[in-house]
């Protein structure tokens, strides 16, 4: 028995599991624009925390047809979560936890400054070993995506391999039911994920101005297969999506060799990566009777058996779920609390007496440069969690004790 209600459109019908969530118009409407398209196969499955985005909804999952929506899957290809639990328990932390948010804090880059430009404090001045080592591996392909696309070669690239950017990407230490501590973090592929997926959102502009003028947002213009750009872009897609785990990967290692090394923990070891998942991304899978490019947008792969995060915001629980394999949601569940409010709005609505209430027992930032990611500012993770239970049951809950945000 499947929890979503079935809303309907002048196109394929959509499938909305926001029971009991609030949910913005603006959102609903941007769904119904995706259900017209005619690629789109068979529904449009949105998730509890989705919310209004730039070009397509946050919190969609999109079968398609030959075709792929590059907004669809958005500009921050691979962003993702990655979790790994310790041998530490909640008694083996330090009673004031500053210095192990100063700990990370030295050990990942995070944050922007100076516009992204020389001397940015988000990015490495210099490379340190593992980066390196990992861009030599990223690297061949990459000169393959530059040649037929030099506009793309800018900015950083390696120098942000094992760096976290800012926003709502964080790392965090939690603790969960049974005391245990994990180290969780969420990034993605950074500057250059942006670039492709901003360039290739153009190209697929460029290329609907010529073949069709009818499309409901422009923002939904898609590449089919066989055009021009359509190979370049699932290469370059994929490219992006490995440099994000890539990226979780080389943060998760830098924070254990700075917790291991430090004299603020007892000696510990952690286990295997519990998770390593995207929730922006694209992937070829069969659904209801066909093959279709899934692009899931603020949503996280939920098929049988997998496992994957679902963080709420600064002060609230996050959770480590196991699919169940809903067929109706494309095997999908949500990717976080989703937002309930522009960061614009989060800024005129809150102060930084509100936030320091709000996030009292966790060690984290707590000036008025982080208001927009308060965790008033999202939905309310208990209620999300009720509205997918359908497609996830949860394994661990976790609450965070120290957040570092770029």
């Amino acid at each position: 028995m499947s929890n979503y209600e079935q809303i309907d459109t002048h196109g394929v019908p959509i499938k909305a599991w926001v029971r009991g969530v609030v949910t913005d118009e603006k959102a609903i409407q941007q769904l119904r624009n995706t259900a017209q398209l005619p690629i789109v196969h068979h529904h449009v499955a949105a998730m509890p925390d989705v919310h209004f985005g730039i070009g397509a909804t946050v919190g969609s999952v999109v079968p398609t047809l030959g075709a792929i929506i590059p907004a669809a899957v958005g500009v921050d290809i691979g962003c993702g979560m990655m979790a790994v639990r310790t041998s530490l328990t909640a008694s083996d932390l330090p009673d004031d936890l500053k210095g192990i948010r100063s700990l990370i804090e030295r050990a990942v880059p995070h944050g922007r400054t100076n516009s992204g430009g020389k001397g940015d404090r988000g990015a490495w001045a210099n490379l340190p070993a593992r980066p390196e080592d990992a861009w030599k591996k990223l690297r061949a392909d990459y000169d393959l995506i530059i040649e037929k696309h030099p506009r793309l070669d800018r900015g950083s690239t390696a120098q942000h391999l094992g760096t976290l950017g800012g926003g709502n990407h964080f790392v965090e230490v939690c603790i969960d039911e049974a005391q245990r501590v994990w180290i969780m973090l969420h990034s993605g592929s950074r500057g250059v994920g942006n670039r492709i997926g901003t360039h290739f959102i153009e190209l697929a502009k460029k290329d609907m101005q010529k073949h069709v003028h009818n499309l409901p947002d422009k923002d939904l213009a898609y590449f089919t297969e066989g055009a021009e750009h359509f190979d370049d872009y699932v290469f370059a897609v994929s490219w992006a999506q490995r440099f994000a785990r890539t990226n979780r990967d080389l943060m998760m290692a830098a924070v254990f060799d700075a917790l291991v090394q430090s004299k603020l923990l007892p000696k510990f070891t952690h286990g295997e990566v519990a998770v390593n998942c995207h929730h922006n991304y694209v992937a070829k899978e069969d659904h209801f009777g066909a093959s279709v490019f899934v692009t899931r947008k603020g949503a996280v792969r939920a098929g049988e058996g997998d496992l994957g995060i679902i963080p709420g915001s600064m002060g609230a629980k996050s959770f480590i779920v196991r699919g169940k394999g809903n067929p109706d949601s494309f095997h999908s569940c949500s990717h976080g609390a989703g937002r309930v409010m522009s960061r614009g709005e989060a800024f005129r609505r809150y102060t930084v007496e509100d936030h320091i209430a709000a996030t009292e027992g966790v060690e984290c930032r707590k000036d008025g440069a982080v208001i927009d990611e308060t965790p008033m500012a999202y939905k309310d993770i208990d209620a999300v969690m009720a509205a997918q239970s359908d497609l996830v049951d949860i394994v661990h809950t976790l609450k965070q004790v120290v957040c570092v945000k770029g």
